[in-house]
């Protein structure tokens, strides 16, 4: 078999019999080399994949680029194209280590026997079989190309095609891709063509775990509900919003009704962006992380300048609930792939997710800030304390994320809305505050 250029060079290098000059040429020759070394990993790779439940078989089709498959000496012609007739018996043994024995398919939640190679393919990189599962299955079908075809080793893709046994083709069909291995960053593009169902898209990058390709309604709860369980826990802005809202008011039943308010309101905009409501602008994603960091200063000033009461400051959580929503939905817009057919079910049950998740931090922080202000400082100068150094956090944010906004060219009309919005919370917040004044008169 012939070797790479670095592997031809190292020959030589070890047949010039000089015991010094070799190894040092050897490391020269490796450092000027433009070709990748078999141990190279590539920055980037891309696999595509379909899978096909039909009767009592399950067909994987999968694409990847040939460079990802490091510890294989390519044969080459003399004029240093591939040689394809070469590579044809290795692309079994290529497919089945790199491939075959990284993915992982289940049925039922149990995880199929190692699956039957039926063919393989060598593609160039303009190919565009893979669009769809029957012009991919037509390809693999094709001959391999000729060796006249001047093919390079790292500019060609390497399709494969795998067959499951499966008891039933009704059965429920998971994945795990197990493909990040084949690069520094993988991203798997996958389609599922359940029988008689609409064909479902799916984009993971690295490790997702086991993905059910048509999961079950408490499936897809399950996991929202996790989903938004974590991402209040782990969002930073989010925390510090829920802080302000707690630190003056320490009682866990008048802020239950406050948070419920908070998480209502997310929800009305998290539905409706869901359901493409929302702008799709560069800009808008700016504006309301802008806007998030916003309601955090606002909320830290009114707890400083001790501003409204507990029976109504669930009208500004309400509103600010709007804008975080549309937060919410940046994060939900990778996840909702896993939703299948239960999008509203996924939605509803993030939501419920963030509630555990608010709902246990007040759990946590109430008995906390009831400490600091018993034996640590004076309540009064305690909430102007955590307040300000909120407040400094907040501040910075917005200044920083507003910087980025003002890059972006605004479009007329939802400007129009989003300042209609604006204003329609500031009334919310001027008649939220004036009843306060008057009940505290009262």
């Amino acid at each position: 078999m012939l070797k790479s250029p670095s592997h031809r060079a190292y020959g030589m290098i070890l047949d010039s019999g000089d015991g010094l000059r070799g190894p040092l040429l050897f490391f020269a020759v490796m450092a000027l080399s433009p070709k990748a070394t078999p141990h190279d990993i590539p920055a980037d790779i891309t696999a595509h994949a379909f899978v096909k439940p039909e009767g009592t078989r399950l067909q994987l089709l999968i694409r990847v680029p040939m460079k990802a498959m490091r510890d294989i000496d390519f044969p080459e012609t003399k004029q240093g194209y591939l040689d394809v007739e070469r590579l044809g018996p290795l692309l079994p043994d290529a497919a089945k280590v790199w491939v075959a024995d990284a993915v992982a398919m289940y049925e039922d939640g149990r995880r199929l026997p190692s699956p039957r190679l039926l063919r393989t393919q060598v593609s160039l990189a303009s190919d565009r079989s893979f669009a769809t599962f029957e012009e991919a299955l037509r390809h693999l079908g094709e001959p391999m190309p000729a060796n006249g075809s001047n093919l390079v080793w790292n500019q060609v893709l390497f399709d494969m095609d795998f067959e499951y046994a499966i008891v039933s083709d009704r059965s429920q069909i998971a994945i795990r891709p197990g493909l990040e291995r084949l690069g520094a960053r993988v991203v798997t593009v996958l389609r599922f063509l359940p029988p008689g169902g609409a064909v479902r898209a799916y984009e993971f990058t690295g490790d997702p775990g086991v993905v059910v390709l048509d999961p079950r309604w408490h499936q897809a709860a399950g996991r929202f509900i996790e989903l938004g369980f974590r991402h209040i826990l782990e969002g930073t802005d989010h925390l510090l919003f829920l802080l302000c809202m707690v630190i003056p008011f320490r009682r866990f039943r008048p802020l239950l009704v406050v948070v419920t308010a908070f998480t209502v309101a997310h929800s009305v905009t998290l539905i409706a962006s869901a359901a493409n409501l929302a702008p799709d602008a560069l800009w808008f994603p700016p504006l309301i992380e802008t806007l998030i960091a916003a309601s955090i200063v606002y909320m830290a000033l009114d707890n400083i300048i001790g501003g409204s009461t507990t029976h109504r400051r669930w009208i500004i959580a309400f509103g600010f609930g709007l804008i975080h929503g549309f937060g919410f939905s940046f994060v939900l817009r990778n996840s909702l792939q896993f939703a299948g057919s239960h999008l509203l079910t996924s939605l509803l049950s993030f939501n419920l997710g963030v509630e555990l998740g608010q709902v246990l931090v007040l759990v946590m922080l109430i008995p906390m800030l009831d400490l600091l202000f018993r034996y640590v400082v004076a309540e009064r100068m305690g909430t102007i304390i955590l307040s300000a150094l909120v407040l400094h956090t907040a501040w910075h944010w917005m200044t920083e994320r507003g910087e980025r906004l003002l890059q972006y060219r605004f479009e007329i009309s939802w400007l129009i809305v989003l300042i209609a919005a604006a204003a329609l919370t500031g009334t919310i917040a001027f008649f939220a505050r004036r009843e306060s004044a008057e009940h505290r008169k009262a």
